[in-house]
């Protein structure tokens, strides 16, 4: 029997070592793992971003796997939380400065939870997937400044072609209150094809299989980041589909963490 891809989301994971706020509100918090062992050269920040379609029913545990596999690879790991449709405040604009804050503020915040832990300079690396990918781009275009990196994975990298396939049953009409003939100006802000060049070294990861969002967004995106002078690849995988990319057990896991060690090693 072929055991269901989305298992993955259900997998338990050790704890975090800590877990700190960085807002008042309840799901302005985030889950810290330091690295396995101390590194001679000090390691970037990772802050993952989880999918979900930004649906409140999805949350940061599912990514729990990952970030203990990048913590024993001797990373230290943030796994961030943010407001969620179908909670209070979240969607536009709740969810968006929920991600902008937490990638700004976070490594403060680890440093000072965990002092001993020595982080590199020049920002976090952000890893988002599936909604989480589109979180991490918007960060990066919005605050360039602090993101040193990105690692998308099948990241909704193109709302209003989101928003016309109907991914999710209405994920992104749920997310910015209607379409973008309704609400230009939100779909303008927020929707990574509109916000290019971002101006931040990113790989995005994709599977050719996948069915929850399709590969041909982040090929459209790829092509037009580099037509406006962004430094982005793509990684396209042949036998992969959604959930691989967020398992660590699984072959599609080796090049997401090729991709964190290329960007780690950029100065």
């Amino acid at each position: 029997m072929v055991a269901d891809p989305r298992s993955v989301l259900t997998r338990p994971a050790p704890a975090p070592d800590v877990t700190v706020r960085y807002g008042d509100q309840p799901e302005q918090l985030a889950d810290l793992r330091r690295p396995a062992a101390p590194a001679d050269v000090p390691p970037p920040l990772v802050v993952v971003i989880h999918g979900g379609f930004w649906r409140a029913e999805y949350d940061r545990s599912h990514t729990g796997p990952l970030a203990a596999d990048l913590a024993a690879q001797g990373y230290p790991v943030v796994q961030l939380e943010y407001r969620r449709t179908g909670q209070p405040d979240g969607g536009w604009p709740g969810t968006m400065a929920d991600v902008i804050t937490g990638v700004t503020t976070l490594p403060a915040l680890f440093a000072a939870a965990l002092p001993e832990v020595a982080l590199a300079p020049g920002g976090p690396i952000l890893l988002g997937h599936s909604a989480g990918g589109h979180l991490a781009l918007y960060c990066a275009a919005s605050a360039p400044e602090h993101v040193r990196g990105v690692v998308a994975l099948a990241p909704v990298a193109d709302l209003a072609e989101a928003y016309r396939l109907d991914l999710d049953g209405g994920a992104v009409a749920a997310l910015l209150g209607g379409g973008p003939d309704d609400l230009p100006d939100r779909y303008a802000a927020v929707d990574p094809v509109r916000r290019l060049p971002i101006q931040v070294p990113t790989v995005l990861i994709h599977g050719v299989r996948d069915e929850q969002v399709p590969i041909g967004m982040s090929r459209r995106y790829v092509d037009l980041a580099r037509s406006a002078g962004d430094d982005v690849r793509l990684v396209e995988l042949a036998g992969c589909e959604h959930y691989g990319l967020i398992d660590p057990t699984a072959s599609a896991w080796l090049h997401v963490s090729m991709a964190i060690r290329s960007l780690s090693r950029r100065r």
